[in-house]
């Protein structure tokens, strides 16, 4: 009989890509100027000039053969050295090319490494609110996962609720900073603490803990603030990357894996990311993709225009009376329902043709998530119908 649960996630999209695919067909409708799609982290701003620019002399340029053709399974030499020599330039770490599995996108390269890490029955513990397929990604590797609760103003994670709920079947830790949905970032003394509960669990109870690092958002940050680099904090920590957000190629899928060598079995750690590649069919992550990232690393695109959309959202919504958590990076708003059922606001939004995320699947109740990374044309345009669906509320 064919798996159900498989079968079952195949019928019920996520609670996002259910809106995104009603926005598109209500843009069909009514005209794609007229709805107010906020609910996928789409880049809005183009990809540097520096992609378009080694895009053109990859094609023109290279042997299409070689450039079309198989890499090795855990990517291309080359730009696995390249990719761990811009990490230990930009975090003073000592990777080599043995450290990095490239991959398909941060997705992949998060259920790479559950499926790496997790017998049956482990379980894995993530900050509340959490991106929702991490759910979904865990259980497909075996395991459970168990969200803890943040502090309600900051969404930082509760220490003392993150140590009561490290438990025996704990196998690793899922940080996402900055965060989705919330766009808050953790900021160094918040890695320092979580560090310090993992080792003095393992010190007690002789389990260790990794602590996955899901980092597409690293690059996005506003006004200097300071995202730590995990490797250089935790010995048994694990970074997911993806170059979807910081270079605008959501729809090229393509990212890595850097498994930390300062952990003194890495090297089977990285056996590990590389049978589970093997075991699930991602190998050799798109050939002409490895070889643009390699020609572009350390460029981003503009994300000026992500911080001018959060300041005029940010402002006029609050002025309409909604409670809004300050996003450092990223480019999500955290808004708080104007009723107790975000579901039921999200759909009294549609009425004013705002689509917008209820967070229930991100594991807290009460508030939507709003993704800002549209035009900034369409962030005014949006604003009367915010105003609006307040004043819907006080009549």
């Amino acid at each position: 009989m064919i798996n159900q649960i498989n079968v079952g996630y195949g019928k019920t999209r996520s609670v996002i890509r259910e809106l995104f695919e009603y926005g598109k067909k209500r843009k069909a409708e009514i005209g794609e100027d007229n709805v107010y799609d906020f609910s996928l982290g789409n880049p809005s701003v183009p990809a540097p000039e520096e992609v378009t620019d080694a895009l053109i002399k990859l094609v023109i340029e290279e042997d299409a053969v070689a450039l079309h053709g198989y890499t090795s399974a855990q990517g291309d030499l080359s730009v696995r050295r390249a990719v761990a020599d811009d990490l230990n330039s930009r975090f003073s770490t000592a990777l080599s090319a043995d450290c990095i599995y490239m991959t398909c996108g941060a997705a992949a390269s998060v259920c790479i490494t559950l499926n790496a890490l997790l017998n049956k029955g482990d379980e894995v513990i993530t900050f509340a609110p959490f991106f929702p397929e991490y759910t979904v990604f865990t259980a497909n590797a075996g395991g459970t996962l168990k969200a803890v609760e943040t502090d309600p103003k900051t969404f930082l994670p509760d220490i003392a609720k993150f140590s009561v709920a490290l438990g025996e079947k704990t196998k690793a830790v899922i940080i996402n900073s900055p965060n989705n949905p919330s766009g808050v970032v953790y900021g160094e003394e918040v890695i320092k603490e979580l560090c310090k509960v993992l080792a003095e669990h393992e010190k007690k109870t002789g389990n260790r803990v990794f602590i996955i690092s899901d980092e597409p958002y690293r690059e996005l940050v506003f006004g200097g603030i300071y995202v730590p680099f995990i490797m250089n904090y935790y010995a048994d920590s694990i970074v997911c990357y993806s170059f979807s957000k910081s270079l605008s190629l959501p729809g090229e899928r393509i990212g890595y894996i850097a498994v930390n060598n300062r952990m003194p079995d890495w090297t089977e750690i990285y056996a590990g990311i590389c049978g589970a590649g093997r075991a699930m069919g991602y190998v050799c992550a798109p050939a002409l993709f490895q070889q643009l990232v390699k020609r572009v690393l350390g460029k981003t695109s503009d994300i000026s225009v992500y911080e001018s959309n959060r300041n005029i959202l940010c402002e006029a919504l609050r002025e309409y009376g909604y409670e809004v958590v300050q996003p450092d990076g990223a480019f999500y708003l955290f808004v708080k329902s104007l009723e107790e059922h975000a579901a039921a606001f999200a759909e009294r939004a549609k009425k004013y043709e705002l689509l917008i995320v209820p967070a229930d699947s991100f594991g807290v109740k009460g508030y939507v998530r709003i993704a800002y990374c549209v035009s900034p044309q369409m962030i005014k345009k949006s604003l009367p119908a915010f105003k609006k669906l307040a004043e819907s509320y006080k009549k």
